[in-house]
């Protein structure tokens, strides 16, 4: 990416593109230096792998700023895999993309990367980046594997074998470092190009089982028919992280009422297939109510009693991550979860 801070990442424990074969932040931090909001600093965890005592590191990763603040990270460094496949899927209808995502990783390969467009994202970016994907496609699986060049090689072959058996119209495998670098400039360029066809998107967050994305799909799509509402994909499919881009303009208040309600019918469904709220953008104060949709109220207080301890005046990021009655939400819509 362009641009990435490395304390927003242990805040949110954000994944991205390769959370895939690499996990999510948490995976690769090893210790932190944080100030607590009563001025002490603390070390937790360090450059051994097996430190005693409970995994404070573990606990401040993912807890978006209400504990303390991050002012040192001790991170691990991977090395640079010898060789890298890309290959891009082409697809006639979503449910055929959707369906691969879960045979590839049925068959035993675990990509570094892998992540799905849909028709309206697809011709956002070709308007944009020139990226070189089909206009006329339902949607495309960008795929990468990386390792040893031998088993880099095999790999890229058993999954475009893979692809063509699930309806795939054509796999194009990257030749060059520059058709790479063309391919994931696409998808790199998503979020900006989608900015470009409507004034305001509102991203949302969910995840979901990737058995289940096919389902999904179909279901975002009707909250986008009924509620009148254009709805961009682009996601990390490979571990089930949907970010649906709902485009409106903010202006419309009768609009932005219903794209709210659509980013919680969307997240309610995520949470009755067994999925998430959040997958990395974290809850924030706009998820904060959704969260008795995932916890019992003996979790949450357990969680609320947590965090006491670290910020008991609660003057560390307040509002954030459980519900209160204090936030200032602009728009407020219960949400409902649908069988």
């Amino acid at each position: 990416q362009k641009a990435c801070t490395i304390g927003g990442n242990i805040a949110e424990n954000s994944g991205g593109p390769h959370t895939l074969a690499y996990g999510v932040t948490t995976n690769h931090v090893l210790g932190l230096e944080v100030v607590l909001p009563s001025g002490q600093v603390i070390h937790t965890g360090g450059r051994v792998l097996d430190c005693p005592g409970y995994d404070l590191t573990g606990l401040f990763v993912g807890s978006e700023g209400t504990l303390g603040i991050v002012t040192e990270a001790t991170v691990r460094l991977m090395r640079l895999p010898e060789a890298v496949k890309t290959l891009l899927a082409i697809y006639d209808t979503v449910d055929a993309a959707a369906d691969t995502v879960a045979e590839i990783t049925a068959s035993g390969i675990t990509p570094a990367a892998l992540e799905m467009m849909d028709q309206l994202t697809l011709n956002a970016v070709e308007s944009h980046a020139n990226a070189g994907y089909p206009r006329d496609a339902a949607a495309v699986l960008l795929i990468e594997v990386e390792g040893l060049k031998e088993q880099v090689e095999v790999q890229a072959r058993q999954i475009a074998g893979v692809c063509s058996s699930r309806a795939a119209r054509s796999v194009r495998v990257a030749q060059s470092e520059t058709e790479r670098q063309k391919l994931w400039s696409g998808r790199k360029n998503a979020f900006g190009a989608l900015g470009r066809i409507a004034p305001s998107f509102y991203v949302q967050d969910g995840v979901i089982p990737r058995t289940r994305i096919a389902e999904t799909m179909r279901f975002i799509h009707q909250v986008s028919e009924r509620l009148g509402l254009q709805i961009a994909n682009v996601f990390h499919a490979g571990d089930g992280n949907l970010h649906p881009n709902i485009l409106y303009d903010a202006r419309d208040r009768e609009q932005t009422r219903r794209v709210v309600q659509a980013g919680a019918e969307i997240l309610a469904f995520c949470i009755s297939l067994g999925g998430s709220i959040t997958g990395e953008h974290g809850v924030g104060m706009e998820k904060n109510e959704l969260m008795p949709l995932l916890f019992t109220e003996e979790d949450l207080t357990v969680m609320g009693k947590l965090k006491s301890v670290f910020n008991p005046a609660g003057r560390f990021n307040p509002s954030k991550i459980f519900p209160t009655t204090k936030g200032c939400g602009e728009i407020r819509i219960p949400p409902q979860v649908t069988s």
